[in-house]
This record gives structure tokens, sequence and C-alpha cells, in this order.
């Protein structure tokens, strides 16, 4: 699935983990097929650790083969059935079965590496009994470097001027898309969604009302070859989710010094404190007022920007790196 998912936060989480390990005595193997050992054809390869960042019938396999052959099997759960639903036409419908076959996935490891505390939480109702730890997904600060430069280029393509909301990423109800679309019509701003959006059969009714919509004040930009176009067009980054497990383009974008108003939710809560390097909100109205009051007051505006730099200067991918480092050295130790 990798070449469907590489623009999805999934996609990135696991980019991450590779640059993180690249600095690390861990060799990464990315396809496990067709190797040869010892003169013999295997469908999978030989591994010390098996980490799994999907659920798959492949996935299901190189899991399968772990524990067949008593090496420690890491399950990275990115997906829950709660941040599932509202994502594409059915999958809202598709949650409730997903939430089985996760609980019954899930608990096949010897350890599951979730984002969030608020994930852990989750996977603990369902319940999943196998042992969890919290990491960061990180944010890759290197991949944005020149940002600044292209701000004049990206604000010209999609005729940019003023204030400008934005929102980063695949184009789901899931991420808020009503909210962020009401705003825009209830208010005079230049709002822009950069990410692709579905057009075809799995596209949900939300998604195909508010792209087709011609709101003048709107855009949906699509596919955009460089993410750091994005991150320079936009000005104060608006993310209304209704759920998720971490949000790497919160991160991204207070990389890049960003004002940021998010949803108040619990993971939200976890990683990031209203009124220092974000504000949060709870309806429409209130992401309307924490606009105005940014544009405004020029002080807070500066404030949110600085902080949020700081912020994400602790999701560092050399922490990562570390993390990821003591999963494995510990699952090592334990299956041995």
């Amino acid at each position: 699935m990798e070449h469907y998912l590489h623009r999805s936060g999934i996609g990135t989480a696991t980019k991450h983990q590779r640059i993180a390990l690249k600095s690390t005595n861990f060799n990464v193997v990315s396809s496990p097929w067709g190797f040869k050992t010892n003169s013999k054809r295997r469908i999978i390869c030989d591994f010390d650790v098996a980490h799994c960042n999907l659920f798959g019938p492949l996935s299901l396999l190189v899991a399968k083969t772990a524990l067949l052959r008593r090496k420690p099997l890491l399950l990275h759960a990115h997906v829950t059935a709660e941040d599932f639903a509202d994502s594409f036409k059915g999958s809202t419908e598709l949650s409730g079965p997903l939430k089985r076959y996760l609980r019954w996935f899930y608990s096949q490891a010897d350890h599951i590496i979730c984002p969030s505390n608020y994930t852990k939480n989750i996977l603990q109702t369902y319940p999943v009994t196998s042992p969890i730890s919290v990491m960061s997904n990180g944010v890759d600060i290197d991949s944005l470097q020149g940002f600044e430069t292209l701000r004049n280029e990206y604000r010209s393509r999609y005729d940019l001027s003023g204030l400008t909301i934005f929102s980063v990423g695949n184009v789901f109800e899931r991420k808020g898309l009503t909210t962020f679309c009401q705003l825009a019509e209830d208010t005079n701003y230049n709002f822009v969604w950069f990410g692709p959006y579905e057009t075809g059969p799995s596209a949900s009714q939300s998604v195909k009302k508010w792209t087709q919509s011609n709101i003048p004040n709107l855009t949906f930009t699509g596919w955009i070859p460089d993410k750091r176009g994005a991150y320079a067009a936009g000005d104060i980054f608006c993310f209304p989710s209704k759920v998720e497990n971490q949000g790497i383009s919160v991160l991204e974008a207070m990389a890049c010094g960003k004002a940021v108003i998010l949803s108040d939710i619990p993971v939200f809560k976890e990683y990031y404190t209203h009124g220092e390097d974000c504000l949060m909100c709870n309806s429409t109205s209130e992401f309307k007022q924490a606009i105005d009051l940014l544009n405004e007051d020029e002080s807070l505006y500066k404030k949110i920007c600085r902080n949020a730099k700081k912020t994400a200067s602790e999701h560092t991918i050399d922490l990562l790196s570390n993390n990821l480092t003591n999963i494995y050295n510990s699952a090592l130790h334990n299956i041995s």
C-alpha cells in the first residue's frame, strides 16, 4: 500500500522512522520479499525485528512470520476505528468491523507503538492486550528548510492576498472540512486547503459538496509538488479536525513558525497548550473569533508563532531515533 499512502500521515510517519533509523545500527529492509537465505528461497527474508505500520493482508503475513519464527513483532497503531470513520464514502459503516479486526490484529503484537496517550487509551478500551508505548511521529524539520522562498510563487499560483487561512493534507470530513468551509463562507479572509481529494466513487458527499461549492474565497489545490509551498503561502493554520491520533501537519506548521488554531480535542490538549503555542476551539463561531483575534492582536499572533516553533523543536527526528532504538533493543531483549 506504500504507493497509495505515501502522501498520507501514515506514509509520512513511516518515512520519518526510516530517516531516524539511518543514524542507528539497525539495517532497515523496507521490502521483505524474495530474499535468498542459506541457498533456499523464502517468501519472507530473515530479520531480527518485524515492525509493521499497516494492518492489511501482507502486513498480516509478515506478522504471522514473526510469530512463527519467534521474532519480536512491533505493530504501529496509526489507525483506529474512530479516526477511520468519516474519511471516505462508506468508511463510517466499515469502522465497526474494522474495530473488531484491529482488536484481534493489534493483540498479536509483542509490543504496540502509537503516537499519543489518547490513542493508547482508545486501544485499551477495545481492549487490545499487548503492551503499548507512546511515541510522537516527530517532524522532519530538514524537509521544510527554505520554505520561505516559495511564498510569492505559491501565493501567486493560487491568487492569494492578505491574511490567508490554510490547511494541509488529504481532504476528509473527519479533518473538519465542513467547519473550514463554513468559516470561508462567513468571513472575507482567503481560505486554501493544500492537499489531494477524491472525485470518484469513493468520495464522500461532504467532499463532493464542498470541493464543488465555488465559494469565491475558498480554494482546494489538489496535490501540490512541494509541501513547503503550502506552509509558505499560508499565515494561520486552521485544523478543525474531529479525531486525530496526533496530526503531523500540525507539527509541520508549527515548525514553520505559523500560528495554529486547533479543535479542542484530547489529543491536541495532550501535546499543545491553548493560549501559548496555539488556540483551541469548540465551535465554528469560536474558530471565527480566534482568526479575528490573531488578525487584530499582533503581539498574540507573534507569541503563538514563536511558541509553536519551540514546541515543534521538541519532536525532532533525533528523539524519534532514540525512542525507536530503545523500543527495538527492549523487544530483542524480551524475546530472547
